[in-house]
């Protein structure tokens, strides 16, 4: 049986739902931020940070290898659609998206102290962090315009997006502007498969 490791609200909740989507015979291993630093799980994955899925003696890290694993592995959960080859290629564009640059820019609203000493530098650093947010969910919300989902429909890459959507109204990210955001997160808070692995991760 597969097991994911994962932090409550934290991105493995993309290669989760992407989980559900494959009906896949999964256990869901809830992790503290101070049991990632344990011999056991480094053992697992040296950086000490999740997500990680493992298969038996066999472990994997990094949402988008996770995601291609299991897109591989379950062809038929069509976590890039159903669309036809450009189609598929653009909601990779948009999850590639999500994770360099969306995600990317959060950390340094999670801790914008990691690199830098000083309390005002950290405050500053957050706060330009939270503008380029703003400006990443504006593509987003363009996107959005003339369709209900990124490439037209619910794919992995909506859920990547949705997900650091949910981030960012934690962290009360001024969005209020998008129009478009607020429609697109409840139709992906939604989902069946969304559904199941909030309440899995004691989110709902």
């Amino acid at each position: 049986m597969l097991k994911l490791y994962y932090m409550q609200g934290a991105c493995p909740l993309v290669p989760h739902v992407a989980l559900e989507w494959a009906k896949a015979d999964f256990e869901a291993v809830k992790m503290a931020r101070d049991e990632l630093k344990t011999p056991e799980f480094l053992a697992l994955n040296s950086l000490g940070s999740v997500p990680v899925l493992q298969d038996g003696d066999w472990s994997l890290t990094q949402n988008m290898a996770i995601l291609d694993f299991i897109n591989t592995q379950y062809p038929e959960a069509k976590l890039f659609g159903k669309g036809d080859v450009h189609q598929q290629a653009k909601a990779r564009q948009w999850l590639a998206f999500a994770n360099a640059d969306l995600h990317s820019t959060f950390a340094y609203v999670f801790n914008p102290n990691r690199f830098i000493e000083g309390e005002g530098e950290g405050a500053q650093i957050r706060a330009r962090a939270m503008l380029q947010v703003s400006d990443y969910f504006g593509l987003v919300n363009e996107a959005l315009h003339n369709q209900d989902y990124l490439t037209g429909e619910l794919t992995i890459a909506d859920v990547y997006v949705y997900v650091v959507l949910r981030w960012a109204k934690a962290f009360n990210i001024d969005l209020s502007h998008l129009d478009k955001l607020e429609g697109f997160y409840q139709r992906v808070e939604a989902d069946e498969g969304v559904q199941k692995a909030l309440k899995t991760q004691g989110l709902l």
